[in-house]
């Protein structure tokens, strides 16, 4: 049995192989968790494990996960949600960048010749220096908690994200920040100006609060970039009609496309599109059906012949009995189709899915290891050490190894779906490399749809 998931709470390439990881466990047959749709695919023995026991164990892990609905008002639903991600995403940052740059000019300013207010210079200043950028960074950090939430529940669940690096390196940078000010204060007290001067350029609050906008930037411009790249497949799934006219019991009633059933009697009118597909019983007109086969010239249709849903009825009214419905109908398979090519997965992007699996807790060992290193054999200073650690900690970002193949397999199907160009899976797609020669069958083939 095969069922689609929708999964939420997903950040990176990491977090898509733990789901994968965590559902596999089970003893599901495939699984291919898709980072850019949120969604994964379940091939499973229904009598070895049920939809819930697949749900409960993404939950198990700090995510969470749904049967995917395929009805009109749920993808409406979703493209909603994912408008208001963005826009959430957008205020999160904007907010960031409002602390942030006066918080870069108090720590950063004077170094390319910035003039600093005289309460912050010098050793006299040295609290107002400091305390200061405390203050300015807590904002920050707490309009992006969700990188903390979710790294360090990741953390604890052994389950580790790239939320986790950010978590453990905006964490690092603060608190030894709030360190750095107790040393400062320490110093003023005891009159030991060196003291003062070394952790006074220590105080990592704008590592802290940079680390966190830049991450919230790239996930502003990473969620624009997944509804430009989806756009093509939301353009597809709107040509696949809301409502039908039928007629019950004489009477003709408008009702919505999921409630349609076969046999039942559709009525349509000129300009009006066919929502599902059906043989005509009464009437006849002409038919534009470019949108799903590419012909560019009206098909005349009578009583027998049959219609294609998501085409355009031009001149006549007539009557139709409804043969296909739901997910069965021509526009509905066509949708699938490019849906399933999207989230499947080519060999490439298989082989960044082991990768990403290991990848954070090696990073976090490979930090772990670099302040080992530099602080008992190397420099054998403490602040320099943290500052190697954090700097792994901080670079070392799974979301493009994740992102970067799916994004690239979306948009080049969903480009040709809009073209009439489908694809069985994201691995024919990668296989196009090979192709050198197109055969065509006919002129239409090749037309925009129009004469």
């Amino acid at each position: 049995m095969k069922q689609k998931f929708d999964v939420s709470g997903m950040t990176c390439a990491a977090c898509q192989a733990n789901v994968t990881r965590a559902v596999k466990k089970l003893g599901a047959k495939e699984v291919n968790v898709s980072l850019l749709t949120n969604s994964m695919n379940v091939d499973f023995d229904p009598d070895k494990i049920t939809e819930e026991e697949i749900i409960q164990s993404v939950k198990n892990i700090g995510y969470d996960a749904k049967v995917k609905s395929n009805s009109v008002e749920k993808n409406e639903t979703d493209e909603i949600n994912e408008d208001i991600e963005t826009k959430e995403i957008k205020k999160r940052l904007i907010i960031s960048f409002l602390f942030l740059i006066p918080l870069m000019y108090i720590s950063m300013g004077h170094m390319i010749g910035f003039n600093l207010p005289h309460f912050f210079e010098g050793y006299e200043g040295s609290i107002s220096f400091s305390f200061t950028q405390f203050l300015l960074t807590i904002p920050i950090i707490y309009i992006n908690r969700v990188f903390f939430i979710r790294g360090f529940k990741g953390l604890l669940r052994k389950s580790f994200n790239m939320d986790t690096l950010i978590a453990l390196g905006s964490s690092a940078a603060f608190v030894y920040g709030i360190y750095s000010i107790y040393k400062i204060g320490n110093g003023l007290g005891v009159n030991n100006e060196s003291i003062v001067n070394q952790y006074r350029h220590n105080l990592y609050f704008e590592s802290s609060a940079m680390i966190l906008t830049l991450i919230t930037l790239g996930k502003y411009l990473e969620s624009i970039s997944k509804g430009k790249t989806t756009a093509s497949l939301k353009s597809l799934m709107k040509l696949k009609p809301k409502t039908a006219n039928i007629i019950l019991q004489g009477e003709e009633i408008n009702l919505p496309i999921d409630e349609l059933k076969i046999n039942d009697i559709v009525i349509v009118k000129p300009g009006e599109q066919i929502p599902v597909d059906g043989i005509i019983i009464e009437g006849s007109s002409l038919v534009d059906e470019s949108a799903i086969t590419g012909e560019s010239i009206p098909i005349e249709k009578n009583a027998g012949d049959k219609v294609i849903s998501a085409t355009i009825n031009q001149h006549g009214t007539f009557k139709f009995k409804a043969t296909s419905v739901g997910e069965d109908t021509t526009i509905s398979k066509i949708i699938e189709l490019v849906n399933d090519a999207n989230e499947s997965k080519a060999p490439i992007a298989k082989l960044a899915d082991k990768i990403s699996a290991i990848f954070v807790p090696i990073v976090i060992a490979i930090a772990l290891l670099t302040f080992l290193v530099w602080f008992f054999l190397l420099s054998k200073e403490f602040d320099f050490a943290l500052n190697m650690s954090i700097s792994v900690l901080v670079i070392s970002c799974p979301c493009a190894l994740g992102l970067a193949t799916p994004m690239a397999i979306m948009v080049s199907t969903g480009k040709a779906a809009k073209f009439g160009i489908l694809f069985k899976n994201a691995e024919s797609l990668e296989n196009l490399q090979n192709i050198d020669t197109v055969l065509l069958d006919k002129t239409g083939t090749i037309t925009e749809g129009k004469p």
